[in-house]
């Protein structure tokens, strides 16, 4: 039934893509469900999802050995996914962006007047602000500390970091999938960055938390956080 209503849809007729579309909007709904608190009313994710199912009808293949709907998944997922990247949902604040700013100047300006990167303190002590919101506004501003950036690319899918730890369901072919991508990656830290992935991440601690954990520095818990990301990042892409 499924696949006789796609072929009449590829071939225009568009009462049987409309029942295609009005048949899976549930699927839809479920899959906006994962991506609820993320700062957009579910309404517009949902919006955003139907495009992503009209590209899984419209480029279904019949001859695929694998139901619409495992197919239209991933669809769905991507298109809020990168609506999501593109609208910018780790929202910075007008003081942490203009403090970034100033982090940023100050920098370069110490690193050419000393010849080597300035420290935390020298960067405080030029602009006046303390050390905890430098770090903040770094983090703020660091496109590469964002665990929406994608740990895994191919040319019709990604993988983020925050679909290893966020809950929701996936076919059992994707999970694999993501399971074994994420293993790998862990696999190549040593104990201590397997430690700080899994207590940022998994067990949601704050940077804070996790230094009085580990027993050092907020500072040098941010630091060790964005070289590991970038490590598995890079590594993602070999």
């Amino acid at each position: 039934m499924v696949t006789a209503l796609i072929r009449q849809a590829h071939e225009g007729d568009k009462m049987a893509r409309e029942k295609l579309i009005s048949d899976n909007l549930g699927l839809v709904w479920s899959i906006v469900r994962r991506f609820e608190h993320r700062g957009h009313e579910k309404e517009e994710l949902f919006q955003i999802g139907c495009i992503g199912l009209m590209k899984a009808i419209d480029k279904f293949d019949t001859t695929y050995e694998v139901r619409f709907s495992t197919y239209a998944v991933p669809m769905i997922m991507g298109e809020i996914k990168r609506f999501l990247r593109d609208s910018s949902m780790m929202k910075v604040s007008r003081s942490l962006k203009e403090n970034g700013w100033k982090v940023k100047k100050a920098s370069d300006m110490l690193s050419q007047r000393f010849g080597r990167d300035a420290t935390l303190q020298e960067i405080s002590d030029e602009i006046g602000l303390r050390v905890e919101e430098i770090v903040e506004a770094m983090e703020a501003n660091e496109e590469v500390a964002s665990i929406y950036q994608p740990v895994y690319q191919s040319d019709d899918s990604e993988i983020y970091l925050v679909d290893q730890v966020a809950g929701g369901s996936t076919s059992k072919t994707e999970e694999l999938v993501n399971h074994l991508l994420l293993e790998q990656l862990l696999a190549e830290l040593n104990e201590e960055e397997k430690e700080l992935i899994d207590l940022r991440y998994f067990k949601e601690m704050t940077q804070s938390q996790i230094a009085v954990k580990l027993g050092i520095s907020q500072v040098q818990v941010s630091r060790m956080e964005r070289r590991i990301l970038m490590r598995m990042k890079k590594s993602s892409e070999r």
